[in-house]
């Protein structure tokens, strides 16, 4: 059974509904406060970390056209969230720029308006291959920020990282139409994998040093089931650090704000800053106050979680918005997710314990 044909529950419609109030919160008081929402499975890369290609060959069978949600369906259910107290929407993938007429649906979500009137912010994490040809489409549409992984600039490594033989230049100029276009701030994400492109660390470090890009280290994780995750194999982002304050000084700064992934790290001369993302060394559950809708409507409260609740039923079943707010309400306020923070207390041996749904189905 392929991850994307996993049975997931249609949940209930409480007895009571309830109008949002603007804010839920969950068992450990985390509010809701940011969604994800990936707009398709299918991606042009293979990355060793995400779908390697053993394990999304030529023969993978992708979702169909008629399995993902609509662009109306998204919108209604981003409006449902939006009243719920979300903030920010990140839309992911697989590669989100493979979704025909992205621009369309950015459009769409960009109407939508906090209760107390204010524009929410729209984000997208792409791989940047197709970033060049979208940027000023998506910007004028009315995307905010955007998110392009880039795991080294050693061609050779990168391709081999990327599995489909991506050259870097190709991300370099999707980064340089992003920040001509106006969208901003940018992040580029490395994801370091020990003994694939750690040396790399430094490299890129020094290439993004005083640019307009704020680059961010992400330790290896153990999302999904198909990536063959090892500990052995992650960096923590204290190594990560050390390796590049070592060449060029850096010193803490305070987090933009709270529930922020990554921990700040400025350069000492004043040219610029990076972050650092440590969710196997130094979980960061506690603030987590993100929701995830997969391709095919279903809502995910973490994203190591190995079932979900099906929305997309509920709205073709006919449910209301009110019904529909009202699960998410209940859902969210049952919430105990904690999963890197229970891996961190028995890191080793955790590696096949839990099946878990692929990170290309769920978003980043």
């Amino acid at each position: 059974m392929t991850y994307h044909r996993q049975l997931n529950a249609v949940p209930p419609i409480p007895a009571a509904t309830e109008l949002p109030t603007g804010f839920v919160a969950d068992t450990l008081a985390r509010p809701l406060q940011e969604l994800r929402i990936s707009l398709t499975d299918r991606c042009n890369f293979r990355c060793i970390y995400c779908m390697p290609e053993e394990s999304f060959g030529k023969d993978h069978v992708f979702l169909p056209q008629s399995a993902l949600l609509s662009f109306e369906e998204i919108t209604r259910i981003a409006r449902i969230f939006v009243a719920h107290g979300v903030r920010k929407i990140r839309l992911t993938g697989g590669e989100p720029l493979l979704r025909k007429h992205i621009e369309n649906l950015i459009e769409m979500l960009a109407q939508l308006k906090t209760p107390d009137g204010r524009d929410i912010e729209l984000a997208l994490t792409t791989n940047g291959s197709l970033l060049a040809r979208k940027a000023q489409s998506m910007k004028d549409a009315g995307l905010n920020r955007v998110t392009v992984s880039l795991d080294s600039l050693d061609d050779a490594i990168f391709k081999r990282m990327n599995g489909a033989g991506f050259p870097v230049s190709d991300v370099l100029h999707g980064l340089d139409a992003a920040l001509a276009a106006g969208i901003g701030p940018i992040k580029v994400n490395m994801v370091v994998k020990g003994g694939v492109n750690d040396r790399e660390i430094v490299h890129m470090a020094r290439h993004f040093k005083g640019s307009p890009f704020i680059l961010r280290f992400i330790e290896y994780m153990d999302a999904g089931t198909s990536n063959n995750w090892k500990v052995d194999e992650v960096i923590p982002s204290a190594e990560v650090v050390r390796r590049i304050a070592a060449h060029m000084p850096l010193e803490a700064i305070n987090s933009n704000h709270k529930g922020e992934t990554a921990e700040r790290w400025r350069y000492r001369d004043g040219s610029g800053e990076i972050g650092v993302v440590s969710s196997v060394t130094r979980a960061f559950c506690r603030d987590c106050a993100r929701a995830r809708i997969s391709t095919v409507g279903v809502l995910y409260t973490c994203l190591f979680s190995a079932s979900g609740h099906d929305l997309r039923a509920l709205m073709r079943y006919g449910k209301s918005d009110l019904e529909i707010s009202s699960v998410i309400a209940h859902l969210w306020r049952l919430r105990a997710d904690r999963y890197s923070e229970l891996r961190g207390m028995a890191t080793k041996g955790m590696e096949r314990e839990v099946e878990k749904i692929e990170m290309s189905y769920i978003g980043g």
